[in-house]
């Protein structure tokens, strides 16, 4: 900071300074340690550039958890290669995070391997492996000197390599939590190890993946699972079958597709309360027993209570549908419906006059994206609004041309709902996006949401 020689205005400015926190350096009155923290969380470039601040920040960056993520760091694979290798051989601080982008040129496979085994990345935590695009067709093979991170490694993120049977035979992830596997090949009986040898594991994505076509969860850690199965550029095994045989801490389950096919059975999952499906998940198979194919039920056994958030993607729009889901999942919360054609009429009040009669609707939210406000979105929505006691939310997203008042109050009229049955309810229409869907839904922090679809 600088100040004027002498006088009073110079101290008075100087208390004003120091009071609008704009005076005194009070970030470098912490510790080393604490500083090296903040610098860690910094994108590898911003951690770099704090050694030209002061001298009191030069070595700091030298000596903190090492965030080294080498995109961004160079245009030229040879260059940032050369980077890399200044960075990890001069760096004296521990390993946090260490992210790769393989395949350029440069990045060739001893060069990575010797990056792998630096003591600058000794008790690394996370680990990201990015492949390039256009050399998905290239899977490299995931080195033996990653594997030396198997006691410290939180987080791994691993895209479009190949695990051979016999790099992953006998490798155990003692402290891992977060997995995410997308575009990798690797077997059945790999994949179920790699599971199997991650004692901590707390949530899992597999997105794309090839090699195998089935998938058997027996994880009493795991609570959140997200899966993309349709995988068109793999020529390998494809994703057919997920069961969750033992899972008593799983709360999210995921198909995170459009339209690929998915056969899904939960035989023991206590506290499952999100779901995500569409009509293209072929079976979902609930307790051994209750059998949901492409989301109508066809034989309800056993109703799952433990559900609470649903989103759902239809090709057509029906009622019918989403009762059934509702007498499957008495104690539904949330329900959030993505349809991409309008369908029948969904009439509903012979048919449906019993549901009326005994069941209880607890639906809390509903949200409904494309809404045109033709006759089977009318009369689908209006069934809520007559019946659902305890609504508190209903958000409707509708084209941009049709955001004006001539629209609004004539559907406040369509929808009765002066008529509500819950007068606290609230009633939205909006061009933005009504929810999250399966492409906003990407990582670990997606999946760890309370809610993970909420905007």
């Amino acid at each position: 900071m600088e100040m004027e020689a002498d006088g009073p205005s110079s101290e008075k400015r100087m208390r004003v300074d120091e009071d609008e926190g704009g005076g005194a350096d009070r970030i470098s009155d912490l510790s080393d340690a604490v500083l090296g923290e903040i610098i860690s969380l910094l994108p590898t470039k911003d951690g770099a550039r704090t050694r030209i601040l002061a001298s009191r920040w030069r070595h700091i960056w030298c000596s903190a958890p090492l965030n080294l993520d080498c995109r961004g760091l160079a245009r030229c694979g040879e260059l940032a290669a050369g980077v890399i290798s200044h960075i990890l051989a001069s760096h004296q601080g521990p390993g946090r995070r260490f992210c790769i982008r393989h395949g350029f040129r440069g990045y060739r496979a001893d060069t990575v391997d010797s990056w792998l085994r630096s003591p600058a990345l000794d008790n690394l935590e996370e680990f990201n492996l990015h492949c390039p695009r256009q050399h998905q067709v290239m899977l490299p093979v995931l080195s033996e000197p990653f594997f030396r991170f198997s006691k410290t490694l939180i987080v791994a993120t691993i895209e479009r390599c190949h695990l051979s049977d016999n790099t992953v035979q006998g490798l155990q992830f003692l402290q891992l939590k977060q997995l995410s596997l997308e575009m990798v090949t690797i077997s059945e009986c790999s994949l179920q190890r790699i599971i199997a040898g991650c004692p901590a594991l707390e949530c899992l994505l597999i997105s794309y993946c090839s090699g195998f076509r089935s998938i058997t969860i027996n994880s009493v850690s795991l609570r959140s699972i997200g899966v993309r199965a349709e995988c068109r550029w793999a020529c390998e095994r494809k994703f057919e079958k997920l069961i969750i045989e033992n899972a008593p801490s799983l709360e999210k389950l995921l198909h995170l597709d459009w339209s690929s096919g998915l056969d899904m059975s939960v035989v023991f999952a206590p506290k499952l309360e999100t779901l995500r499906c569409s009509s293209e998940t072929y079976n979902i198979i609930l307790l051994g027993s209750t059998v949901i194919e492409r989301l109508r039920i066809n034989t309800l056994a056993t109703v799952v209570s433990s559900i609470k958030i649903l989103a759902i993607a239809l090709d057509i729009l029906s009622l019918d549908i989403v009762i059934g889901l509702m007498r499957c999942f008495p104690c539904l919360e949330k329900l959030y419906i993505q349809s991409f054609e309008t369908g029948p009429n969904n009439l509903w009040r012979r048919k449906h006059q019993n549901l009326v009669r005994c069941h209880d609707i607890r639906l809390k939210k509903i949200v409904l994206e494309q809404y045109y406000g033709v006759m089977s979105q009318v009369s689908f929505v209006t069934f809520f609004v007559l019946h659902a006691k305890v609504l508190e939310s209903m958000t409707l997203g509708i084209e941009a041309k049709n955001s004006n008042e001539e629209f609004f109050a004539k559907h406040r009229k369509k929808l009765q709902l002066e008529k509500r049955a819950s007068r606290g309810a609230r009633f939205k229409f909006t061009t933005g996006k009504c929810f999250r869907n399966v492409w906003d839904i990407k990582d670990f922090d997606d999946l760890d949401l309370a809610d993970p679809f909420t905007c």
